[in-house]
Order: C-alpha cells, then structure tokens, then sequence
C-alpha cells in the first residue's frame, strides 16, 4: 500500500512509523508554504491519511480527488462546517472516506459503553452525568473531538440532557445541559472521563491513552477496510469499521 500523511505532528509521526513498520510506502507532507498541497502529490497515494487541521481538510479532499486518489482517512478536528461539502465531494467522485474525531478502537467502544450507561442512569434523577477531557496544553480545540462525540451519544440516549454545556459558558447551570469541561494542560494524549454523580456516590468510566499508538492502529485498519472491498462513496464512521472488526467476537459469543 502507498500512503500520503498529511501533517507532521506527533499523530502524523506517529502514524508514519506504524505504516512503515507495517511495510508500507509512506510520503509525509508537513505544511504546504502555497496554502495547498499539489496534486500531483496524491498520485501514487492508494490511501490519504489527513491529521493535519480543520482548517485544510476540505482543501486536502479537493487535491486528492484531483490527483486520483479515491480512499480517505480523515481524523484531523475542527472541520465540522465543511462536513457536508467533504461529503457531496466524495460521492461526486465516486469516493470514500472514513472519518473520526479519534481513530482509537478503545475510544469507539468507549463510545458505546458511554451510550448504554446513559440509558440504564437516565430513570434515575439522582445520578446527573459529566464530560471531562484532558489534553496536552498545545491542543487548540476545547471540547475534544472525541469528548463532542461521547457528549453526543450521551445526551441522543439521555432525555433529561438534550444538549451539552460546554466550558466558558457563564451563568447557573441549566439541569438539563450536560457539563463538558476541557483540561488543557502538560504532555497528556488523552484522557476521558464520563461520570454520574449522585448524592451518595460517584460512578466513573475513564479511558486515558498513554502513547498515540491505538490511534495509528486505528487508522491502518480504517485504510485496510477501505482497500477490502468496494464501499459506498461519502463519509463512513469509523463504527463501521470497528463493527466489522468485532462481528467474528459476537458471532462467536452467541
């Protein structure tokens, strides 16, 4: 397989060894000093891995399609605007993408541990939920992708919380907003912690990342999945990809 990372930064690193302990072909491109990447520099690309910016991912999208490369994976945050653009593009294109704010398979089924304890919590007024991220103090975006994610699954499977309160807002807290606070502080990965506090105790589920090496695992199976077999063009979750990779287990569990 011959990839393109875009972006250098610790998850494009990162992200570049385990391709190339994997035995890929890898090209990493940092910045481009234009604004845009070429693209001729998607040419020889089978996948694209996009961990640069927000900012630069509908432009990335764009030079990809225009050089021929037709498989995405997309984990940069922040792009959440120009979502639908990204979309109507790939399948204008006949192209797929899968798309996280967090390509960690612990991360994913986090999500969905976090989605049935808000429905078993929700008959009990008690026992109200929060959100906490923590991230390197470099990290622009506050929530994380991920913690926008858990709050999402959290508050579509919790009548009493039917939006998210994020950190900065001012003003009593409103019963039926869900707290988000973000850290940003130190070297940290990552860590999410998804509570439920009662007057008598406090019930806690925590993921907290030592290395970014989950996440590149993450992303080469989001590229393996990709390259198996044909898939619809647009944007795919990385669910789907995590679902495939789990039906052997179920299966064999029932």
């Amino acid at each position: 397989m011959q990839t393109l990372v875009l972006g250098n930064g610790p998850m494009g690193r990162a992200l570049a060894g385990a391709l190339t302990e994997a035995g890929h072909g890898v090209t990493t491109l940092g910045r481009p000093p234009g604004g845009r990447h070429p693209a001729s520099a998607f040419a020889d690309a089978d996948v694209s891995f996009d961990f640069s910016t927000g900012s630069a991912v509908a432009g990335n999208v764009e030079q990809a399609l225009a050089g021929g490369c037709r498989r995405m994976v997309i984990g940069a945050t922040g792009w959440h605007d120009d979502r639908l653009g990204v979309e109507a593009l790939l399948v204008a294109e006949g192209a797929a993408g899968v798309a996280a704010a967090n390509f960690s398979p612990g991360v994913a089924l986090f999500g969905r541990l976090v989605e049935e304890a808000a429905h078993l919590f929700a008959p009990l007024p008690d026992y109200d939920p929060f959100i906490v991220d923590w991230h390197r103090a470099s990290k622009l975006d506050r929530p994380s992708g991920t913690a926008r994610e858990l709050s999402r699954r959290l508050t579509a499977a919790h009548p009493r919380k039917h939006r998210s309160r994020d950190q900065g807002q001012g003003g009593p807290t409103d019963p039926d907003e869900l707290e988000v606070i973000s850290i940003r502080a130190g070297a940290s990965p990552g860590m999410h912690l998804v509570g439920f506090d009662a007057p008598g105790e406090t019930l806690e589920l925590r993921l907290t990342a030592r290395d970014r090496s989950a996440y590149a695992a993450g992303a080469l199976a989001a590229a393996d999945w990709l390259l198996a077999a044909p898939r619809s063009p647009g944007l795919h979750p990385f669910d789907a990809v995590l679902s495939d990779l789990t039906a052997p287990v179920l299966a064999g569990s029932t």
